[in-house]
């Protein structure tokens, strides 16, 4: 009987032994089911049809700045990512060559209706990118994170009315909840209905629509007064963008509060939230790539 029960008791315990044990993959990857979207390479930005790019997963220890040195930026912009959401476990597109995406931008070189206009904020949600024109050609341009399923950013014609520099919202907090959400380079574009404010600002880019309607741009400065990362900030756009939409001789002088901007920039924002596909895309064989950016153009 004793003899017994110690056999039945070794059988249970190694099928225990062999039930726990994980089963193996060749590859590694994110979550199949996927809830927080960290699978980067499912997401279908239409401008980056024409680059030849494949997906990677990041593992342990792995940063944008050990796998692509001084050219993290560019990688970073082309995910529509920052550093402080880029974690082992996670997959991003990286393109097999750095040199297809230096002067990389989402948006057209020329844009017509901006040509009636000084200056011009278009904003697209199908490429989470935002682009400032000065009479129709684009200065400069730049990734941004737009309202979320269920919170999308309005579409429409607007215009920037309230510059703050130190802006921060009255509605939601940070991480921690000790402070409320920094927002700052904040400018108001629309308000809509029950007084619900749209700004651009300062915010985190985790690679998707992320916020609440907002249109948030990279600012790691802000980052690493709210969070002590990262130790150098280098992206610093909403800043740019501020300082061009805003600033100047022309507003005169910033005090920081919230003050009215006359005659501020028109905003358009146009298209529909990025497609997210249940597997991975694949870049378009090399004979569609240069139809793609002909198109572009």
């Amino acid at each position: 009987m004793f003899r017994l029960v110690v056999i039945v008791l070794a059988l249970f315990l190694f099928g225990a032994i062999v039930v726990s044990s994980p089963s193996t993959i060749s590859d590694p990857a994110a979550n199949p089911s996927d809830p927080a979207k960290e699978d980067l390479s499912r997401v279908e930005y239409p401008s980056l049809a024409s680059i030849d790019w494949e997906p990677h997963f990041i593992k342990p220890n792995e940063s944008l700045e050990s796998l692509f040195g001084k050219d993290w930026v560019l990688v970073a912009r082309m995910n529509r990512i920052d550093r402080r959401h880029i974690y082992p476990g996670m997959t991003i597109k990286v393109p097999k060559k750095i040199e297809d995406i230096r002067g990389y931008t989402a948006l057209p070189r020329e844009y017509e209706p901006a040509k009636r206009h000084r200056k011009y904020i278009l904003i697209s949600l199908t490429e989470q990118w935002i682009g400032a024109y000065e009479n129709g050609k684009l200065k400069f341009s730049m990734p941004a994170a737009t309202g979320a399923a269920g919170h999308e950013t309005p579409t429409g014609a607007f215009r920037v009315a309230v510059r703050h520099r130190n802006h921060t919202s009255s509605l939601y907090k940070t991480e921690d909840g000790e402070d409320q959400y920094p927002m700052d380079n904040a400018m108001l574009f629309h308000y809509g209905g029950d007084n619900v404010a749209y700004w651009m600002h300062a915010r985190d880019l985790p690679g998707k629509p992320a916020s609440h309607g907002c249109v948030g741009l990279y600012d790691e400065a802000m980052q690493k007064r709210v969070y002590g990362i990262p130790e150098k900030p280098v992206l610093l756009d909403s800043q740019k963008l501020y300082a061009w939409a805003v600033g100047g001789e022309e507003n005169g002088e910033d005090s920081g509060d919230p003050e009215d901007v006359w005659d501020g920039p028109m905003v358009e924002v146009t298209g529909a939230n990025p497609k997210y596909h249940d597997k991975p895309l694949k870049p378009l064989p090399e004979k569609n790539r240069y139809a793609a950016a002909v198109n572009k153009k």
